[in-house]
């Protein structure tokens, strides 16, 4: 009898640790599949690394005064700062894969309903990342540039370097993706029962205040820039809210259904 108490209890204590370690292989599997896949994607993007940051400091070249370029002021800069560059596009391209692995690793240990819930909720927030990305390369960095290149004291040569220049725009690049995600993260709070569409719309004078602060945080200290982040950022509010409402309506139809069955 004690023998088999024994046996019972070493079993039980087992099965937890087997979990464990079964989950940690697993995750160690998917990191490493992760970087294997950031690295495939690296290779060839290495080779055309020059011409990819040329395409990315298109917009700053085009404002530049004539006569002016870009200019590396470390000795390594023309040879590092392009590979660098075309590191960081692989890991932004490979987000799709990334979440894929993030997705198959949670999902086991979700409800049905919130597998069904959780993977739009993923891809939508890489497609609004990739908009925020897109908007400020294709909008903002042509108005900021021209204007921080209009408003250059007499007598001063605009000649960026291209590590700072690089720096720069992923700091903008990586603020708008998040900024981006506004209605991903508003369509979480209701869901999660933290707020409810109402309550966020009566806090609407705090987040356009907080949309401005931020847009002055993250941007250069001009006007155009912070303009350009915050008002996204409050009209993807107002969507997000509108978003969340439809997914209110559909969780009390569902527990609806559940309650008549």
């Amino acid at each position: 009898m004690i023998g088999d108490r024994l046996n019972t209890r070493s079993t039980k204590t087992q099965e937890p640790q087997q979990g464990l370690v079964g989950h940690l292989l697993e995750l160690r599997t998917r990191l490493l599949r992760i970087v294997f896949s950031i690295l495939i994607i690296f290779l060839p993007l290495a080779f055309f690394a020059n011409d990819l940051y040329a395409i990315l400091a298109t917009p700053l070249l085009d404002t530049m005064p004539q006569g002016t370029s870009m200019i590396a002021t470390e000795v390594t800069s023309p040879f590092l700062t392009p590979f660098k560059f075309a590191l960081v596009l692989a890991v932004f391209l490979a987000m799709p894969i990334i979440l894929y692995h993030f997705w198959t690793f949670i999902a086991p240990g979700l409800y049905g309903h919130e597998r069904k819930m959780l993977l739009p909720l993923l891809a939508g927030s890489v497609v609004l990342f990739y908009s925020g990305a897109l908007f400020a390369y294709y909008v903002v960095f042509p108005l900021v540039f021209a204007f921080l290149s209009s408003v250059a004291p007499e007598g001063v040569a605009i000649m960026t370097d291209i590590s700072s220049y690089l720096d720069f725009v992923l700091k903008l690049f990586f603020a708008f993706g998040l900024a981006f995600e506004i209605p991903i993260v508003t369509i979480v709070l209701v869901w999660a029962g933290v707020a409810t569409p109402d309550q966020l719309v009566a806090k609407r004078p705090y987040v356009i205040v907080t949309a401005f602060v931020l847009g002055m945080l993250l941007t250069p200290p001009d006007m155009i820039s912070q303009t350009l982040l915050a008002v996204p950022m409050w009209l993807l509010f107002e969507i997000g809210v509108l978003l969340s409402r439809v997914v209110i309506k559909n969780k009390a139809e569902r527990e609806a259904s559940a309650l008549d069955e």
